[in-house]
């Protein structure tokens, strides 16, 4: 491993110099800085702060660091659930926040560049204002482009349009040693030698710093309407989604909720019943949310007509047609809202988002479920049906310090060992930061982490960038 040097005054002159009035040190770095969504992963602070405003300044901060072996750890806004965007071993916080501008749309070949500090909802607004669709969807909308990029976030459209990886045409890169590289271009199929750019999408900021991106748009579908749809248990509720899969309906977005966690997020929006809890004297325990697009309500009311005659078969209670504004609008406020529901519902927690085969969802949560009771710990999930991405969380509540981090690793211990004997895999979307790199390791073995560790030398040979993440341990 890379022995680092620490920041020197001097060093940080040097910094100064290229960042004017945007480098801060001490008591002037704001303590967003220190930690990402998950705190549970821990707090580290960064020597300093350089919040970039253009890919130039960025190679000079980078040739800087590189020439003295200093940690540099990219981020955009923070919204990370795995501990990737922190400085655990101090170093430099090179901040992209401020690199925010929509450049230009290319209408001809459906695409836009931008700054990697743009929000998601801020692309996904200014798009639709022209007709445009960015289909990648992950929960927080205030993510940066560049950090969804970083971990090929995927969201609740995957199941239709796919992930980010599927939206990324080209990209402009700042390499650890300060070079300037543009990997992809505006094309729709290549088999021009070896994808960097797809290596660099899902890389976590450890082979590169994302400064510019070119991103595939589609139309957008003229009308969109929503299913909710209760089922008497998960079981029945998980063993309808391959049905749907299969029918060519094709889905939007197709979600799975248990109802304790529905209740949860009701509660939370202060939302009166949204999702029907009883139907004719029979409890839902568990609903499906299915979306369909398309071009007229006529076409999505024939497809909804399908679908439910599929359902209704497969055991549901009941379809409740969401076609509406409010309707739909607080049908996915309450599905957006399920992690923050769960977090003011508990003193703490850690999060498992593994991706398992569809098929195996039911089976896999029925495990997970048995868990709480052989630990004595309450868990909570939700996912994305379609894909067969789980997002499981383990609460505190109030057990005590020790008792809770003993409890809370062998249970995940348990479901990721699970999920790797099923064949699922350790992230679905959040990526692996330090926090899940012990899972990492167990599922692909030690010869995929040696390739993983050969190619981060190739980009980073002095190993400065974002260190000890992913496939570097500390």
């Amino acid at each position: 491993m890379a022995q680092y040097n620490k920041l020197t005054a001097d060093v940080v002159e040097k910094l100064k110099a290229i960042a004017p009035n945007r480098v801060f040190v001490g008591e002037d770095i704001n303590e967003d800085y220190i930690h990402d969504e998950m705190p549970i992963y821990g707090k580290f602070s960064p020597e300093a702060v350089v919040e970039a405003v253009s890919t130039e300044e960025i190679a000079e901060v980078m040739k800087v660091c590189n020439e003295n072996l200093i940690p540099v750890i990219p981020r955009g806004a923070g919204t990370g659930l795995a501990g990737g965007a922190v400085a655990i071993e101090g170093g430099v916080i090179l901040c992209t926040t401020r690199m925010n501008k929509i450049i230009s749309y290319d209408m001809e070949n459906l695409s836009v560049t931008v700054q990697p500090g743009v929000l998601l909802q801020n692309l996904a607004d200014d798009a639709a204002s022209k007709g445009l669709l960015y289909p990648p969807d992950p929960g927080e909308k205030f993510a940066t482009l560049g950090g969804n990029v970083s971990t090929n976030a995927g969201g609740m459209r995957a199941v239709k349009y796919g992930c980010t990886r599927d939206y990324v045409r080209a990209m402009t890169v700042v390499l650890p040693t300060g070079e300037i590289v543009n990997f992809g271009s505006n094309v729709k199929k290549t088999s021009t030698g070896y994808s960097l750019l797809n290596l660099m999408i899902g890389s976590e900021g450890t082979l590169g710093i994302i400064t510019e991106l070119t991103l595939k748009l589609v139309p957008a579908p003229k009308e969109v309407i929503s299913l909710i749809v209760p089922f008497e248990d998960l079981n029945a509720c998980i063993g309808a989604v391959p049905k749907v899969l299969l029918s060519g309906l094709n889905p939007q977005a197709l979600e799975f909720m248990e109802k304790d966690i529905v209740r949860m997020s009701e509660n939370y929006l202060d939302k009166k019943e949204v999702f029907p809890r009883v139907i004719d004297g029979v409890e839902a325990g568990a609903y499906l949310l299915i979306s369909f697009d398309g071009d007229s309500m006529d076409e999505l009311e024939e497809i909804s007509e399908k679908a439910s005659e599929i359902l209704f078969e497969e055991g549901a209670i009941d379809i409740l047609v969401a076609d509406t504004p409010e309707l739909k609008k607080n049908a996915w406020a309450a599905r957006g809202s399920f992690l923050e529901a769960i977090q003011a519902d508990t003193t703490e927690l850690d999060e498992c988002d593994v991706v398992v085969p569809i098929s195996n969802i039911a089976s896999y949560l029925e495990y997970v479920n048995s868990l709480q009771d052989k630990y004595g710990v309450r868990i909570r999930s939700f996912g994305h049906a379609g894909d067969g991405n789980l997002h499981i969380y383990v609460c505190r509540d109030e057990l005590g310090q020790e008792e809770w981090e003993e409890k809370c690793k062998a249970a995940m211990d348990d479901m990721y060992a699970e999920a790797d004997r099923i064949g699922g895999l350790v992230s679905g979307e959040h990526g692996i930061g330090h926090a899940k790199q012990e899972y990492l390791e167990k599922c692909v073995g030690p010869v995929e982490i040696e390739i993983m560790k050969n190619i981060k030398k190739v980009f980073d040979p002095n190993l400065i960038l974002n260190p000890g993440k992913v496939c570097y341990k500390l």
